[in-house]
């Protein structure tokens, strides 16, 4: 039996881009970071998890393509964000691409939330996307041809339950995505949201992934199998790279059809 190989797409205009992920460590992150690494780009990534990050790291390098920097940082804390993109642009002698993806889908009812519970899922999955692009407007800006990604979700549009203020933060990605669009084209950086479904990362499988749920994801699809994270990583490679040049401001939806 013949075996089909599947091959996607090399973007020369990657190799050596500079490029900067927030929450790289696994899931999505990690993908991200394996992905643009493999196009031969200089990747530096950010988070709070050392020993998944140095593992990854070293299987990139193990591969032959170029190590990731890592940097510790909690992206809950704004000096902190804006001291790690310092170092990150430092160690990269510059920014072409920066990829907003960490965030936290922690479960909470409407009962439970306090002001303290909303403020801290707000900081983990909105206000950094803001506060990173700040930090690192400046490096963009030189780069010329900037691309930032920030990584929304399907949640608010379906909508999801059981997660509210989750849901409210992702619906406001889209928002700031649309006006740092505006904001940012001058200098001919451009400004895209990446909006995943039900992508199956190890933590999805280990949380949330029970055979209900799973059965609803398939049931809601129109493809009917679960989505991978490195699909989520191929169209941030199309995003980030020149092929993509006349697109920005725009949600791109990647959920097998659930929307």
């Amino acid at each position: 039996m013949t075996v089909k190989q599947v091959r996607y797409a090399i973007y020369p205009s990657l190799k050596e881009r500079r490029v900067l992920i927030t929450g790289g460590a696994t899931g999505i992150g990690q993908a991200l970071v394996r992905s643009f690494a493999e196009q031969g780009a200089h990747v530096a990534f950010l988070d709070i998890q050392d020993d998944a990050a140095a593992a990854l790291c070293s299987e990139i390098a193990a591969a032959g393509n170029p190590k990731p920097i890592y940097i510790r940082c909690d992206m809950t804390d704004v000096e902190a964000v804006r001291a790690a993109i310092g170092r990150a642009t430092d160690s990269l002698e510059g920014l072409d691409v920066l990829i907003n993806n960490a965030g936290n889908d922690k479960r909470h009812t409407i009962e439970e939330v306090t002001p303290e519970l909303w403020d801290n899922l707000m900081a983990v999955n909105l206000r950094h996307q803001f506060f990173a692009t700040q930090a690192a407007l400046m490096a963009l800006k030189q780069s010329r041809s900037g691309s930032i990604i920030n990584l929304s979700s399907i949640a608010w549009l379906i909508p999801s339950v059981g997660l509210p203020v989750y849901v409210t933060a992702k619906a406001g990605i889209v928002g700031l995505t649309r006006t740092l669009a505006h904001e940012l084209g001058k200098a001919n950086i451009r400004v895209n949201a990446i909006l995943p479904g039900a992508i199956v990362t190890e933590k999805q499988r280990r949380m949330v992934l029970t055979p209900e749920y799973s059965a609803e994801i398939l049931a809601s699809q129109a493809l009917k199998r679960h989505l991978d994270p490195e699909e989520v990583a191929r169209l941030a490679l199309f995003l980030a790279a020149e092929d993509s040049g006349g697109i920005t401001g725009q949600s791109h939806i990647v959920d097998g059809g659930w929307v």
